[in-house]
């Protein structure tokens, strides 16, 4: 007897009930920017950095002072400003991270945007080391004496008096950074023990970023926007300090003299030339992917130029008058210890946590100062962190979205980004872990990556996809074309001063030396190496590779790979001529605004399809 299916009761259907199709969880979208402000704010958190406090000032007076504005501002204008709006229109254009915007753009470069992400995701594992320095100087200022200010501290050595005020001479604060907050060691090769007290300052830092991004883009918005406004409050007080306090202090007029004195027979030296360009790609953080991720949350109509150009000009200027409040305060200090200015000015974390604090324990109320200063460099740093990591998650989140946009995967992505992180920085707390900072900083970071980059980033906008197509898009989108120069910078003047200025950092390199004494092991070089290699071979492996694992003869394939992606947003232009096709009587009209994607909605009377 043949037994027919069994009918479920409770559907009336002939399949059984274990079998009827889950519904599938709905993908989040990808969400943009609540309004502009939030955007400018964001990549202004970004560039505006410890750069701007640090490095520039230092680099006008060792390359000639006001002489050394000449070649800043012919990178500014040939490099900076067009990269910089090339990044911020890519990603506006095409609405994707810093990976996906190459593959939709030209597949065959894919490599430049897997470059980028390797700088950023090395830059995460040291960058916030920084942080963890400032909030352990932070947490040691609320005190009534400054804990650098005398000798009466366990970890002052023999030769420096053990009792009694300050001495008149910077090394004191030089024996405070290496033997309370660092206590390195002899070299490298000798690691040594794991600083807990700096761990835990890391693991805050690492805490406070991953609330301040784990929502989303519009999360990052609000959080750019209360940063920023702390890190004002923070900078204006101390800088009201250093201008009012400064400029009346003796000494003050002889560093301003120091730092803007032109020295026009510099510009001979190369070496000023590559400081120039070095220093606009650091900071302007481009080549990064960081300005694509944040220019990709933007409105596709929001007018891009003109915010960039804007915060280019902010960024300068903010370097500018920095250098004025920082070099009154060095005067000072070199009249009141009688010692050259050139030894008590200083580049880079040594300015910060050696020159700086040592001013401040100088100050009427010095610990107040402390603590406005030290929540300026740790919000500073702060806003550039955070901006880097979202600019990582949002490129993988955009090459697997159907993976990450589920609810709750962005947060635990970016747990896990922080927590491998924060591992990876723990080797750089430990007493050999200065040595590993420098490595990092010197090479996996370096000028000459982000050289490499710029010049296939220009390459194959303005040559592989085109600078008058690109030059459609971006009219298309904020109304109208921007001057010829910036197409011209990249398609000739970018990518001729990138390449001669990274042919010039290879023939001049010289290996790096911590504190200009201590050399490091060969292998430690090599360490260096792999980490600066790491990003540049990303570009030349990725094109051997789609070279080599698609069909065709060698033109087919690389006409197939340069070619752009067909859903990129069309210009009014071109769909035109696409209405054109499928209206040969010309009856078409657009109605409407275009969508997101630059499509015309056409109604369905005028519809031949």
């Amino acid at each position: 007897m043949e037994t027919g299916p069994r009918v479920d009761a409770s559907n009336g259907h002939s399949c059984p009930l274990e079998i009827v199709a889950v519904k599938e969880e709905k993908m989040k979208e990808r969400g943009q920017w609540n309004n502009k402000l939030e955007f400018v704010l964001s990549v202004a958190g970004e560039i505006i950095g410890l750069g701007n406090v640090w490095r520039f000032p230092y680099l006008c007076y060792r390359n000639g002072g006001g002489a050394f504005f000449i070649p800043y501002l012919i990178f500014l204008f040939t490099c900076g400003i067009p990269v910089f709006f090339l990044e911020t229109a890519l990603g506006q254009y095409t609405s994707e991270g810093g990976i996906t915007c190459w593959r939709k753009i030209s597949p065959l470069f894919e490599g430049i945007g897997y470059a980028t992400q390797v700088i950023v995701a090395l830059l995460n594992f040291y960058y916030i080391i920084v942080l963890a320095w400032g909030i352990f100087y932070l947490c040691n200022s609320f005190t009534w004496d400054l804990p650098w200010a005398t000798c009466n501290n366990f970890w002052n050595t023999e030769t420096n008096p053990t009792t009694g005020p300050l001495p008149k001479t910077p090394h004191l604060l030089l024996l405070n950074l290496r033997n309370r907050v660092l206590r390195i060691s002899s070299g490298i090769d000798h690691i040594g023990v794991l600083h807990w007290d700096l761990a835990l300052c890391l693991l805050v830092a690492w805490i406070v970023c991953y609330f301040c991004i784990w929502k989303g883009v519009k999360s990052t918005g609000k959080v750019s926007f209360q940063i920023l406004q702390k890190a004002d409050v923070s900078q204006f007080l101390t800088r009201l300090k250093r201008h009012f306090l400064g400029v009346t202090l003796p000494g003050a007029a002889e560093g301003i003299k120091f730092y803007l004195y032109p020295d026009l027979g510099r510009l001979a030296d190369p070496q000023v030339w590559m400081d120039a360009g070095t220093q606009i790609f650091f900071s302007y953080a481009i080549c990064l992917g960081c300005l694509t991720a944040l220019g990709s949350y933007n409105k596709y109509n929001n007018n891009c130029y003109r915010d960039c150009l804007a915060l280019c000009f902010l960024n300068s200027g903010t370097s500018f008058i920095a250098g004025f409040a920082i070099f009154s305060i060095l005067g000072f200090m070199s009249y009141e210890q009688q010692v050259p200015i050139s030894e008590v000015a200083e580049s880079g974390p040594g300015l910060a946590f050696i020159a700086y604090p040592r001013a401040v324990s100088m100050m009427p109320f010095s610990p107040v100062w402390a603590c406005f200063f030290f929540i300026m460099i740790v919000l500073l740093g702060l806003d550039s962190q955070f901006v880097c990591v979202e600019s990582l998650v949002t490129a993988i989140m955009d090459m697997y979205p159907s993976v990450f946009r589920r609810k709750n995967r962005r947060e635990l992505f970016i747990l896990a980004v922080a927590v491998v992180s924060y591992m990876m920085g723990l080797l750089m707390l430990t007493e050999g872990g200065m040595y590993i900072f420098q490595l990092f900083d010197y090479y996996a970071a370096s000028g000459m990556c982000l050289l490499f980059v710029a010049i296939f980033e220009t390459v194959c906008i303005a040559w592989i996809y085109g600078a008058d197509r690109f030059y459609d898009n971006i009219e298309d989108m904020i109304g109208y074309r921007p001057g010829p120069l910036i197409k011209y910078c990249w398609m000739f003047f970018t990518p001729a001063v990138c390449f001669g200025t990274f042919a010039f950092s290879l023939i001049k390199y010289t290996p790096l030396k911590c504190n200009n004494v201590y050399v490091y092991p060969w292998w430690g070089y090599v360490l260096g190496w792999l980490l600066a290699l790491s990003s540049m071979v990303c570009i030349p492996l990725w094109i051997i590779f789609k070279i080599t694992t698609i069909k065709g003869t060698l033109r087919q394939r690389i006409q197939q790979l340069i070619r752009p992606s067909d859903d990129l947003p069309k210009t009014k232009k071109e769909q035109e001529k696409l209405l054109a096709i499928f209206a040969p009587d010309g009856g078409v009209h657009q109605q409407g605004e275009p969508t997101k994607e630059g499509y015309f909605p056409v109604p369905e009377k005028e519809s031949n399809c």
